[in-house]
Order: C-alpha cells, then structure tokens, then sequence
C-alpha cells in the first residue's frame, strides 16, 4: 500500500507539459514546448530513455528533435492506443521521480571539440567581431567559454544543433549560402552554432575548423555526441589541428560571403 508520503507528493507532481499527435500508422509524436529551452531539452532526454528502455520489442525507432520525439513502433505487436497510455504513465512516472527528489542522473556526456580558429579557416570571423565591436580574440573567447546543449540532430548524419551562443556573436544567416562549406567548418546561424559532419551547401557563417569527426557509420556509436549531451569548443593551434587529422580547404571552398539575412537554410 502507497505511503501517504508518496500520495502526498503524487498530488504535488506537476506532469511536463506535452501533447502527443498520430504520426503516421505506426509513429506517434510527443510535443514538449514551441521553443528549445535547457529545461525541454532534460525533459526530453528524460522521455527519451525511460521508452527507450522499457518499450522493448514494440519500439523500432526514437527521434528526439529540438522541442519533440517521434516514436515508431511495430504495428503488428501494438497500436497507437496501447503506446500512448504507455507514454502517459511514463510521464506520470517523471512527475512523481520529480516530486520525491528520486530522479536519476542524466545519462548526457560533456564533449569537448577541438576547433582551429582564424581568417585562414574562418572566413566570417573578422565580421563577427566588427558587427559586435569587439576583436577576433574575444569572438574566440565567447565561442569557447560556454557549454552548448544538443537540441537536435538533423540536416545531414551527423548535423549537431547547438545552442544558445552569447547574443554578443550571433549572426544571421547568410543571405546567399555557400554553394560547398568544407567538413568540420564550425559555424554560427543567430544563436545556434554547430560543426558541418560533411562537406555540403551551407549557410552558416563559418569562424574556424574541427579535426573530429562528427558521423561515422561503421562506428558505434556514429557521432561523438546525442541530443541532451553537453559540447564545449577548445581552441587549438593549426599544428594540432593538423595533428588531429584535420585538413585546410582549399581557399576557394570557403570563400568569404559578407551579406547575411535572416532567411533559414543550413
């Protein structure tokens, strides 16, 4: 029989917000919020692994996104009814965890990326520090003393979405993209920032390069980090970077583009 200590602290648990909507025949999704935040962000790691964990067989794939998670399931052993009072009992279950102070550690990884900074591979950072009036040195500094979450995977394999950067260096994204930006470019869209996996159309505003690399499919796991992990950037000198496995573009490839906008595009 439930104490009156857990009753009490159940009547206090305050669910997490989120709406779940038919996905498709056998997915359904889990809206947390409009906007990423820190606090959406663990809410849905939380989600994440308790249905990762004890879905079992029924479950085929988990997509968290920046504010939502796309469940898909085997529709031959379960439905979208069966799934959904699943999801809502876990929910049940992160509220009471919460309200008796029992929440588990977060399972996130704190992933430090080395990154080469300078005009030679940053082509936008000399205009990063001329819009915030500042030098290069400090866009550096900013860029590299604060941890970013992992919002979200997507784009490309491998496609890290990193917030929030210091309002002093956002930037909008450039009006006319990049028709290549080299692999490894790390790069700054308003107050996102994120390491292009592979060489592709782009138009973020690209301050330096990181040897690591972001995807790899005969690895396990392919990324060196998920949605909920921690990444802090280290500046490192060319020698390291080189070093490190990394490799400088050829000039043309990240030719310097000085209109931005703010029109969305990678």
């Amino acid at each position: 029989m439930p104490s009156n200590k857990s009753n009490h602290s159940f009547s206090k648990a305050k669910l997490i917000a989120m709406d779940i909507h038919v996905a498709g025949e056998n997915a359904l999704i889990l809206y947390f919020a409009e906007q990423p935040t820190a606090e959406v962000s663990q809410q849905i790691q939380q989600m994440t692994e308790l249905l990762g964990n004890h879905l079992g067989d029924i479950l085929i794939d988990l997509t968290p996104s920046y504010a939502s998670i796309l469940v898909t399931f085997h529709p031959l052993q379960t439905d979208h009814l069966h799934v959904r009072k699943l999801i809502r009992h876990y929910q049940e279950q992160i509220a009471l965890n919460t309200a008796l102070g029992t929440t588990q550690p977060s399972s996130k990884s704190q992933v430090v990326l080395p990154v080469y900074y300078g005009d030679e591979v940053g082509p936008d950072l000399k205009r990063i520090a001329q819009s915030a009036g500042i030098s290069t040195d400090e866009v550096i500094r900013i860029h590299t003393q604060q941890s970013y979450q992992v919002y979200a995977i997507g784009f490309a394999p491998g496609f890290a979405y990193l917030g929030e950067v210091d309002p002093v260096i956002a930037m909008p994204r450039l009006a006319t993209p990049r028709k290549v930006v080299p692999k490894g470019a790390v790069a700054i869209a308003d107050r996102q920032t994120a390491v292009y996996p592979a060489a592709s159309p782009g138009g973020w505003n690209i301050i330096g390069l990181c040897p690591t690399q972001m995807f790899n499919p005969d690895q396990t796991p392919p990324m060196p980090c998920r949605v909920g992990d921690s990444i802090t950037f280290k500046a490192i000198d060319k020698a390291e970077f080189l070093a490190l496995g990394g490799e400088i573009p050829e000039t043309a490839q990240i030719k310097t583009t000085a209109s931005t906008s703010e029109e969305g595009n990678q």
